[in-house]
């Protein structure tokens, strides 16, 4: 699926997507951890924010959530109705450089192609002030394909795997990478990164 295909798939499914998720859970739960490391008053960009409840609501007041689906944020509207929401794709981020101290992409960069996520955690690293923390899920598997029925729609997942990923982000610029292991939003077990922006990059 093209880009602006998966745009129109995320808006045709993002009401199921926002009814079937639980706005709790342990992977909610690491973003407590995440923000009590940020400095005071931070800059703070959800990346693929959807509806906003399970993310976005979670992290500092005012924080930035960024999604390309129309329906999403029209949901984020309600759910985070003190966000900044910005619709744009992750591979382009209408952010000045060194302008966020964290950032977060829940079961996002995955409906990215696969040859395309290094350009994303660039993108991270460029939006990113040095020493700045990212938490994201990280993909168990390497795959490519679209899954038909999926909230009712169909869904592009893409995926290098586990070890390419963490590879693509130490050459992006991150390091002091530590993972774990959470509930996502549909029931099952996750794992995820914390990353750090080295300094000088």
């Amino acid at each position: 699926m093209d880009r602006n295909a998966v745009r129109h798939a995320w808006d045709a499914v993002s009401d199921a997507y926002a009814r079937n998720r639980d706005p709790t859970g342990s992977d909610a739960a690491l973003l407590s951890e995440f923000v009590a490391d940020l400095p005071d008053d931070p800059v703070v960009l959800d990346v693929g924010c959807g509806d906003g409840a399970r993310t976005l609501a979670n992290l500092p007041a005012g924080s930035i959530g960024l999604d390309f689906s129309r329906r999403g944020l029209d949901l984020a509207t309600t759910t985070v109705p003190d966000a900044q929401l910005v619709m744009a794709d992750m591979l382009q981020i209408p952010l000045r450089n060194d302008s966020v101290d964290g950032l977060t992409a829940y079961h996002a960069v995955f409906h990215v192609p696969r040859e395309s996520h290094s350009a994303v955690y660039r993108e991270f690293a460029r939006v990113l002030k040095p020493d700045g923390c990212v938490l994201m899920t990280l993909p168990g598997g390497r795959f490519e394909t679209v899954r038909r029925g999926w909230m009712g729609g169909e869904m592009f997942f893409s995926s290098p795997g586990r070890a390419q990923t963490l590879q693509q982000l130490r050459e992006a610029g991150f390091d002091r990478l530590e993972t774990r292991m959470a509930n996502d939003p549909l029931g099952t077990s996750s794992e995820f990164v914390f990353a750090r922006l080295a300094k000088g990059v």
